[in-house]
């Protein structure tokens, strides 16, 4: 029989959709006692206090680490670093730090490089939610309900470490699933971090045309599903996209011989070609959706 984890304090640095919705689920599953939310914007943290959802705030978590219980760092994955920096002189040991980054590989030679002597308490993990929201009044109940978290554990994680924020996540509705980080990074390098960049610069080049305002003036749902990513916190996926480089790279050169793929039938005039490729994608999409609908 698993244990029901209660912690007194947690710290949340970044107070937003990832972290503020994690504070809200173990609140109402009433397995936290205080939730702290440290940020860089007063007037965030201000509103998160207001909304609930933390019950104290500080913009120095540095100050507060020696209250923690628990550390969860959902700040963008560039500010990760400087935020582990601040946290190691005031942890104390059987503290566990633990993240939402979107990517590991990076997050994990940070733990090595920040918290050198507290590496048995850190656990890498990546919550499967977004949204193109952000800030405190993102955070919602239920975000985590039948979502995927995946850890990806250090290979000095203690055991026990991973199974609190394991068995917290399930507090939270979440289906728990292992990785390592090279592997987490290259699969979503090709099915998350990938879609962005294209819905990104896609956007970018139609309001770069001339005529941007006229296409822009007759964009409908297409448009609208197609593109939706790309209102999401261009800061985040700056340091995303920096962050699992390599993997991108990859798979932009892969995508890049699709798209030379897909012109030359189209320059071919090849509709049997074009008619198979489009049947195997709808196909692949069918199955998939088929598959997201029975875990949702």
């Amino acid at each position: 029989m698993q244990v029901q984890q209660q912690i007194d304090t947690l710290v949340v640095a970044g107070v937003g959709l990832i972290g503020g919705s994690f504070a809200l689920a173990l609140k109402r599953a009433g397995r936290v006692k205080t939730v702290i939310g440290v940020g860089r914007t007063l007037a965030n943290l201000e509103k998160a206090l207001t909304l609930g959802v933390a019950d104290e705030i500080s913009q120095d978590i540095g100050a507060v680490a020696h209250c923690a219980d628990m550390v969860l760092l959902a700040s963008p994955v560039g500010q990760m670093g400087a935020l582990m920096a601040a946290l190691a002189p005031g942890l104390r040991p059987g503290t566990v730090v633990t993240d939402g980054g979107s990517t590991k590989s990076d997050v994990a030679a940070l733990y090595r490089q920040h918290l050198p002597d507290h590496l048995p308490w850190c656990v890498p993990a990546h919550p499967i939610a977004g949204s193109d929201m952000s800030g405190a009044v993102a955070a919602q109940y239920g975000l985590y309900e039948n979502r995927r978290v995946v850890l990806t554990p250090l290979a000095e994680t203690a055991p026990e470490a991973a199974e609190t924020v394991a068995e917290l996540w399930r507090a939270c509705g979440a289906e728990i699933h292992c990785m390592d980080a090279a592997e987490h990074d290259a699969v979503f390098a090709s099915v998350s971090h990938l879609p962005h960049l294209l819905a990104f610069s896609y956007v970018d080049r139609v309001a770069a045309k001339a005529n941007a305002e006229r296409c822009f003036d007759f964009a409908a749902t297409g448009f609208r599903d197609f593109t939706r990513i790309a209102g999401s916190h261009p800061e985040m996926w700056t340091d995303i996209s920096l962050a699992n480089r390599d993997a991108l790279l990859a798979e932009l050169a892969d995508y890049r011989a699709g798209l030379d793929r897909l012109a030359s039938l189209l320059e071919a005039g090849d509709a049997d070609g074009l008619n198979r490729l489009f049947g195997e994608a709808r196909a692949a999409r069918t199955r998939w959706h088929q598959q997201f609908l029975r875990k949702g």
